[in-house]
């Protein structure tokens, strides 16, 4: 795949008083790409789950961005009630939907409407807010022209599977494999609504997936921490200062995919170093499962169905006889 040649948020270009929206952007990747798009001109939308820690975040990028265009608003993706109240509270356009936030490898827990909590908060949640701001995203492309949908996955979506017979690990539980799965998920959707939005003639609105490698969050120790292990949440902090790239450089296939003019619909975008963990931003391919189209269009009815969120295309993008 083409590689981006050692492209930095440097490179990313101006989009003064464009409207983006950043879930998760409080902290870790989210709080990194919503700074980088402050510098650029950006009106940024923080999206989070604590209206408090949101407040605390843009107060901390307006004190070194000069001029910095922020808005905390409240979003917990774990209540689609609260997905809801989001967008129906969002009025103006939207220019880039960056689908970040997310939990990692929980012990099992539910969502306010009963899903497994990493499957509903990673994908079901952000499934909801795309299509309830999709309408949003089509008036804004209309008359702006390229406007983006960005969804952030994780390399390990390469051990995942959807396991339709057990979608909510009701009978079986493994925390990384149910982290897996709402990552591959991600990538299932991306491509998906790329598809759709292909078929239906609707090219003015671009759908990419992106993966940071190993960057240094607070996302790797949440998992342990909810565990009550210590020891644990030491190890991954350890492994952090060790082994992983800065939140900075993680943030770097985010900013690529929703700005850089060579971006694709469909493109899966991560750092280009050593085993795809570190580095610079390219175009890669992601896992064989994640291109399946059967288990993708199977993924998308079930989440319509177990959301309530429908996105309007034509009958041709569902595959139907006009």
């Amino acid at each position: 795949m083409p590689r981006s040649q050692g492209w930095t948020a440097v490179e990313m270009p101006d989009i003064d008083g464009q409207t983006v929206i950043v879930t998760g952007a409080n902290s870790g990747l989210g709080y990194e790409a919503t700074r980088a798009f402050a510098r650029v001109g950006a009106r940024v939308i923080l999206a989070c789950r604590s209206v408090d820690r949101g407040e605390a975040a843009a107060a901390e990028i307006e004190r070194e961005v000069a001029g910095a265009d922020l808005s905390v608003r409240e979003l917990d993706l774990a209540s689609l009630s609260s997905v809801r109240a989001f967008a129906d509270g969002f009025d103006g356009d939207l220019h880039a939907l960056c689908n970040n936030a997310g939990v990692m490898a929980l012990p099992r827990s539910e969502t306010t409407e009963g899903f497994e909590t990493q499957f509903g908060v990673n994908h079901l949640g952000h499934f909801a807010l795309t299509g309830l701001l999709f309408d949003r995203l089509r008036e804004t492309a209309a008359t702006a022209g390229d406007v983006r949908v960005v969804t952030h996955a994780s390399g390990l979506h390469e051990r995942g599977e959807i396991d339709f017979d057990d979608l909510q690990g009701e009978r079986d539980y493994d925390r990384w494999e149910a982290y897996a799965q709402s990552k591959l998920a991600n990538v299932l959707f991306a491509y998906e609504l790329d598809r759709r939005l292909g078929d239906s003639g609707i090219d003015d609105v671009t759908s990419v997936a992106c993966h940071p490698g190993y960057a240094a969050t607070n996302l790797q120790r949440r998992g342990p921490e909810a565990e009550g292990s210590r020891l644990k949440a030491a190890l991954m902090t350890v492994a952090n200062a060790v082994f992983a790239q800065s939140a900075a450089r993680g943030a770097l296939p985010l900013l690529y995919a929703a700005t850089a003019p060579d971006v694709d619909g469909g493109d899966y975008v991560g750092p280009g170093g050593l085993l795809n963990m570190r580095g610079t931003p390219e175009k890669q391919r992601s896992s064989e499962r994640s291109y399946d189209r059967r288990t993708a269009a199977r993924l998308w009815d079930v989440s319509e169905n177990l959301t309530g969120v429908t996105y309007g295309f034509t009958e041709k993008a569902t595959g139907e006889t006009p």
